[in-house]
């Protein structure tokens, strides 16, 4: 298996493989774990530990750490979000992910129409910028992403099958992973939430036939960050137009009062607004 920092591809997965394959992850989760314990990393070790019991479309436990969690029936599902997340993202810190991803889970169950079936992919598949750090700042964390982004993409498709519906909700920096893999990905829509920006200028020039939705709460200390781009020692640095914006062209939705963190808190204007959108109810969306 390659390092999480080169090239990175899930092995092909099938319907009745995927068994097979959380049972394989979950042992080297466990195995983690353990070698956590024993090196004092209780902390570590707990994370670890959860995710031994949970359904793995991939784990590696080195570093920083990455981790593909399924919530529900991904084999059966007739529509699927996947979670993209932001800077500060790893293992030490995948309780807040994961938290996000089973709020989102446990409203979708309740309110998806008799007969539709659902299902969560929490990708954790890349390592993520430091929220403090000049990487935060430039698309090189998010143009390695990319490529694995899509592999995730075809590997869910492989199991659920082609008619499946498949959102990407993209968290902060995870947009621009999203942005970046794009105009490649077989996705129904896009949903850029709380987004510094893509590095493109319109949704149009995402080169998508995905519909793209942005969101920013009353309360994101994004919505102070100049969207500007420049070009510093041969790096961009920046990522452009706001995707809230007007001129931007997305689907612009009511995400409410929250910060940055609360798109998936439950009972929020946000969290409402992004199971209409992956369940298909787009005429629900509020603005």
């Amino acid at each position: 298996m390659a390092s999480a920092d080169g090239p990175r591809r899930l092995a092909k997965v099938q319907p009745q493989a995927s068994a097979t394959i959380y049972a394989a992850h979950r042992a080297n989760a466990r195995e983690a774990s353990r070698m956590a314990a024993e090196h004092g990393d209780h902390h570590r070790a707990d994370v670890e530990r959860t995710l031994a019991t949970s359904q793995l479309l991939d784990f590696d436990g080195r570093g920083s750490g990455l981790a593909t969690e399924v919530l529900g029936d991904l084999a059966h599902a007739d529509r699927v979000a996947v979670l993209v997340p932001g800077s500060d993202t790893g293992l030490d810190t995948y309780g807040r992910f994961r938290a996000t991803a089973l709020a989102l889970h446990g409203r979708l169950t309740r309110e998806a129409p008799a007969g539709t079936r659902t299902a969560v992919v929490a990708w954790l598949g890349y390592e993520t910028p430091g929220t403090v750090s000049t990487a935060v700042a430039t698309t090189g964390r998010a143009e390695q992403a990319a490529p694995r982004l899509r592999d995730l993409v075809r590997d869910v498709r492989a199991v659920a099958g082609r008619h499946v519906h498949l959102s990407l909700l993209c968290h902060s920096y995870g947009s621009v992973v999203c942005a970046r893999a794009a105009g490649h990905l077989a996705a129904d829509d896009i949903a850029l939430l709380g987004s510094p920006g893509t590095g493109a200028d319109t949704a149009a020039g995402l080169r998508t036939g995905a519909r793209i939705w942005a969101a920013r709460g009353a309360g994101d200390w994004v919505g102070d960050v100049p969207h500007l781009s420049a070009d510093l020692l041969g790096t961009t640095v920046g990522f452009g137009a706001d995707p809230v914006s007007p001129e931007f062209g997305a689907r612009v939705f009511a995400a409410g009062d929250g910060g940055h963190s609360d798109y998936f808190a439950p009972g929020s204007a946000s969290l409402a607004n992004l199971t209409r959108i992956v369940l298909g109810e787009t005429r629900a969306v509020t603005s």
